[in-house]
C-alpha cells in the first residue's frame, strides 16, 4: 500500500511538472504577437468587432493567465476606420484553476489612457448600438422571413450567460487617465469627461470595496466646466440587484456660462442605495453645500423602470441668499433696501416626478417674515407655478426695485419746485400771487414689469398676510389671489384692512401686446386720505386728512409709472368725511373777502391754522392722466363750498375754481370787518387754486376778477335796496301792497 502511495505521488508530481513545462514553453516559444491577423478575424467573426493590435501583447499561462494589450483600438464592422474606443495599456491576469469552478479571481487590473467616443448621429443613432452586430448578410436581403424555432414543449430553456452565477474576485481596479466623449448631432450638444481616474481596493461581492474616482467634466451648451471628486464604499449584491455607497462624498467645483464667469465649490455626501429588484432607490444622511449654502436631508425614488416618483425631506440653513446668487452669476436687482434678501432658511417635504416639484409643509424665514404652505412647480416646461403661502408680517416695500440715479434726479428736481412754491406760498392772509402750475414730472421711468417672464408664466397663487406693507401702507389681515397664463395675470382679489378702514382691488396686467395694458378696480372704505397722498418726506404734513371712500375703474399702458400715468383713463367717485384742510385757515382767507367787500381791515389775530370740515364728495373723470372733477361739494360749518377743476396726475399739480358761500364770523365776539350783512347773504365768493397737490388749500387765493363781479352784484343790490326804501316812503299806504311789490320789481330787472 505503501508502494502504491509512493508511485501516485511520483505520477502527480511528473504530471505537474510536465504542466510546468507546458506552461514555460507556450509562453516562452509561442509569440502571440505573430497571430495577430489571426487575433483580429477572430474578433471580427465571434465578437464582431474591428480590433487593432497596434502594440505588443504579453501574456502569461499557468499559475496566472496574464494578458497586456499596448496600443489596441476598437471599431464597429458598420465603421472599422472610426474607432469608438482605443486605450494605452490593458493588463490583467486570472487566476487558472477558480475559471473550472466559475469564479473569476483576478490580480490587480489596469487601464491606462482610455479613449471613449461615443456618437449620436443626426438620424438619433448611436455608433455603440452597432457594438458586437455582425455585418448584414447580402444573400439573405430577399430571403423570406422564418419563425423563431421554439423550444419543444416541456423542455425548459437554457439560462442565458448572464444568469448563471459567477464569483467575481479582483485585488483592484486602477484606470488613469481615460476619457469619455459623447456627442449628440441631432440635439447639436456635447458633454465630455477627462482625466479620468479610478481606483479601487480589493472587489468582492457582497463586501464593501474602497472607491475613489476623479474627472474633468464639460458640455457645450450651455458651455460649462467641473472638477470632481468621488470617494466612497461600494457594495453590491448582483443576485438581489443591489447596489450601495456608503459613506459617498461628492466634491469638486464648477464654472462656466451659467455662472457668468464666477466659480461653485460644491460638496454633496451621504448614504446611497440602489435596489434594482424593487426599482427604488434612496440617498440618506444626505449633507449638500454650494458655496456658503448648506443643507440637510433625505430623498426616495420609487419605479425607478417606469415614472420615478421623489420623496423626502430639506433642510437650509440661514444664508445670505444675495450674497449666493452674486456668487453663481446670478445678482438680484438692487432693491429698495439694501438689506433685503439678507437672511433665508427653510425646511420643507419633497413631491416630485421628472417633470415637476412640489415643496409641501413649507416653512420659510425671509429675513424679518415667516412662511408657511406649500410651493410647487407642476410643469417644468410650462413653468406651472402654484403659491399657497400665510406669512405674519412681510414689508413689500423692502423688495421692491431700487430707484435709478434718473428717477433720483427727476425726484430731486420736483422736490425743489415744491420747496419753492411752498417757500412763496403764504397761508394766512393769502395776500400772495396764486403759485405756478409744477412742470417737473412725479413719475420714474424705470422698468416695473419682467414681461419676458410674466409672459411664459402659468401661476395660482393665494397668498394671505396677518400684517403687509405695501407702499407704505400697513394692510392687516391682507388676503391675495391671482393667476396668470399665456401672459395674462388675473389679480381675483388684494383686499385687507387698512387704519381701521377696510380696501379691496381687482385688475388684470396682460403682457401679450408688445405694450403691457393694466386695469383696475378699487374700493376704499373709510381709510385715512392722507396716508394715499404722495409725500416726498415722512416729515412733510399732507394737505387734507379725513376718512376716504373711493370706488373707481382705472385703465393704463406702459411699464413705468410715468407711462402708466401718462396713460391713464378711468372715473372714480369719492367722499371725505369727518376731514381738515391743514396749515390753511380757510375762515381767515374768507373773512378777508368779506373784509375786502365790506371796504375795511381785519382787527383781530388769525385765528387757527387749520380748516375743519364735514364731508367733501365729487366724481373725476380721467383722460390721459388729467382728472377732471366737475362737481366737487364740501360741508363746512357756516360755510358751503362748490368747485370744479382739473386734477393733473402726470405733475401732480391742481387747477381749481371753488365757490364759497359764507355766514361769516359767527363768534360772540365778531370781527366787524368780517361780518355778513343780509345784502351778503347768499353770495359765492371765488377761489382759485393752483399749484402742487402737496400744498393743498394754501395754494388757494382769492379770485380778483370773480371777486369784483360779486362786488358789483352787491353794488347792485345795494340800489335797488335804496330805492325800495323810498318808493315805500313816497308811497306809504297811499297803494295797495300789490302795487308796491309791481313797482319794486321793475328795478330788479
Amino acid at each position: 500500500m505503501k508502494a502504491f502511495g509512493k508511485i501516485l505521488g511520483l505520477s502527480l508530481l511528473g504530471l505537474l511538472l510536465i504542466i510546468v513545462a507546458l506552461g514555460f514553453a507556450l509562453t516562452h516559444l509561442f509569440d502571440p504577437n505573430d497571430y495577430k491577423d489571426e487575433i483580429r478575424q477572430l474578433a471580427r467573426d465571434k465578437a464582431h468587432v474591428e480590433l487593432t493590435l497596434n502594440g505588443d501583447i504579453g501574456w502569461s499561462l499557468f499559475p496566472w493567465l496574464g494578458l497586456e494589450l499596448h496600443e489596441a483600438s476598437i471599431a464597429t464592422l458598420n465603421n472599422p476606420k472610426v474607432p469608438f474606443a482605443d486605450l494605452q495599456m490593458l493588463g490583467l491576469s486570472v487566476r487558472v484553476l477558480p475559471l473550472l469552478r466559475r469564479e473569476v479571481q483576478m490580480s490587480d487590473v489596469r487601464v491606462e489612457g482610455l479613449n471613449l467616443t461615443l456618437t449620436r448621429d443626426a438620424n438619433g443613432h448611436g455608433n455603440w448600438e452597432d457594438i458586437g452586430k455582425p455585418l448584414p448578410d447580402p444573400s439573405l436581403a430577399n430571403a423570406p422571413a422564418t419563425a423563431p424555432t421554439q423550444a419543444p414543449a416541456g423542455e425548459p430553456s437554457k439560462p442565458e450567460a448572464s444568469e448563471r452565477s459567477v464569483k467575481l474576485d479582483i485585488d483592484s481596479l486602477t484606470v488613469n487617465n481615460a476619457r469619455v466623449q459623447f456627442t449628440d448631432e441631432k440635439a447639436g450638444k456635447s458633454y465630455g469627461a477627462e482625466s479620468i481616474q479610478l481606483s479601487t481596493g480589493p472587489v468582492h461581492e457582497g463586501v464593501n470595496i474602497p472607491l475613489k474616482a476623479s474627472a474633468f467634466l464639460s458640455a457645450s451648451q450651455p458651455n460649462i466646466k467641473a472638477r470632481t471628486e468621488l470617494t466612497g464604499e461600494l457594495r453590491f449584491d448582483r443576485k438581489l440587484k443591489r447596489y450601495n455607497l456608503e459613506d459617498m462624498r461628492l466634491s469638486g467645483e464648477t464654472s462656466g456660462e451659467p455662472l457668468a464667469g464666477k466659480t461653485m465649490t460644491f460638496a454633496a455626501q451621504g448614504q446611497v442605495l440602489v435596489d434594482l429588484a424593487a426599482n427604488v432607490a434612496s440617498w440618506t444622511s444626505l449633507k449638500v453645500s454650494a458655496n456658503q449654502l448648506r443643507a440637510l436631508g433625505e430623498l426616495n425614488v420609487r419605479d425607478l423602470d417606469k415614472a420615478p416618483q421623489v420623496s423626502g425631506g430639506l433642510s437650509i440653513a440661514q444664508f445670505d441668499l444675495r450674497t449666493f446668487l452674486d456668487g453663481i452669476g446670478h445678482p438680484l436687482p438692487a432693491t429698495a433696501d439694501p438689506a433685503a434678501f439678507n437672511k433665508l432658511e427653510l425646511v420643507s417635504r419633497l413631491q416630485g416626478t421628472q417633470n415637476s416639484l412640489a415643496l409641501e409643509d413649507l416653512a420659510v424665514k425671509l429675513d424679518d417674515s415667516t412662511f408657511s404652505g406649500r410651493v410647487a412647480i407642476e410643469d417644468f416646461a410650462k413653468q406651472a407655478l402654484r403659491v399657497r403661502l400665510k406669512a405674519d408680517t412681510f414689508d413689500a416695500d423692502r423688495y421692491m426695485p431700487a430707484k435709478s440715479e434718473q428717477a433720483k434726479g427727476a425726484t430731486a428736481a420736483r422736490q425743489a419746485e415744491v420747496k419753492q412754491q411752498e417757500t412763496a406760498a403764504v397761508a394766512g392772509a393769502g395776500t400772495t400771487p396764486l403759485p405756478n402750475a409744477p412742470t417737473q414730472v412725479a413719475w420714474s421711468n424705470d422698468k416695473l414689469l419682467p414681461v419676458d417672464r410674466l409672459r411664459a408664466l402659468d401661476l395660482q397663487a393665494d397668498l394671505t398676510f396677518g400684517a403687509l406693507v405695501l407702499d407704505k401702507l400697513p394692510i392687516s389681515d391682507a388676503q391675495l389671489k391671482a393667476n396668470g397664463q399665456g401672459g395674462l395675470i388675473t389679480l381675483e382679489t388684494l383686499r385687507g384692512g387698512l387704519y381701521n378702514g377696510s380696501f379691496e382691488a381687482k385688475g388684470t396686467v396682460d403682457v401679450r401686446p408688445a405694450v403691457p395694458q393694466i386695469g383696475v378696480n378699487t374700493k376704499i372704505n373709510r381709510v385715512p386720505v392722507e396716508h394715499f397722498i404722495k409725500r416726498e418726506s415722512p416729515e412733510q404734513a399732507p394737505p387734507v386728512k379725513g376718512l376716504l371712500t373711493l370706488a373707481s375703474n382705472l385703465t393704463a399702458t406702459g411699464n413705468s409709472q410715468k407711462a402708466l400715468v401718462d396713460t391713464l383713463n378711468g372715473n372714480a367717485s369719492f367722499t371725505i368725511n369727518d376731514g381738515v384742510l391743514v396749515n390753511a385757515n380757510l375762515e381767515q382767507q374768507l373773512c378777508q373777502a368779506i373784509a375786502t367787500l365790506n371796504r375795511k381791515q381785519l382787527s383781530g389775530e388769525p385765528r387757527g391754522k387749520d380748516t375743519p370740515f364735514e364731508e367733501l364728495r365729487g366724481s373725476l373723470v380721467i383722460r390721459n392722466g388729467v382728472a377732471s372733477n366737475p362737481d366737487l361739494k364740501a360741508r363746512i360749518p357756516g360755510l358751503t363750498v362748490n368747485g370744479h377743476g382739473d386734477l393733473d396726475l402726470r405733475v401732480l399739480g391742481m387747477d381749481y375754481n371753488v365757490g364759497v358761500v359764507v355766514e361769516g364770523d359767527q363768534r360772540a365776539m365778531p370781527d366787524p370787518a368780517c361780518q355778513v350783512n343780509e345784502r351778503f347773504a347768499g353770495v359765492e365768493v371765488p377761489l382759485r387754486c393752483r399749484g402742487p397737490l402737496e400744498l393743498g388749500a394754501k395754494a388757494c387765493r382769492l379770485d380778483q376778477d370773480g371777486l369784483g363781479k360779486v362786488a358789483a352784484k352787491l353794488a347792485g343790490n345795494r340800489l335797488k335796496d335804496k330805492i325800495d326804501e323810498k318808493l315805500e316812503e313816497k308811497l306809504g299806504d297811499k297803494v295797495s301792497p300789490e302795487l308796491k311789490d309791481a313797482l319794486k320789481g321793475l328795478f330788479k330787472r
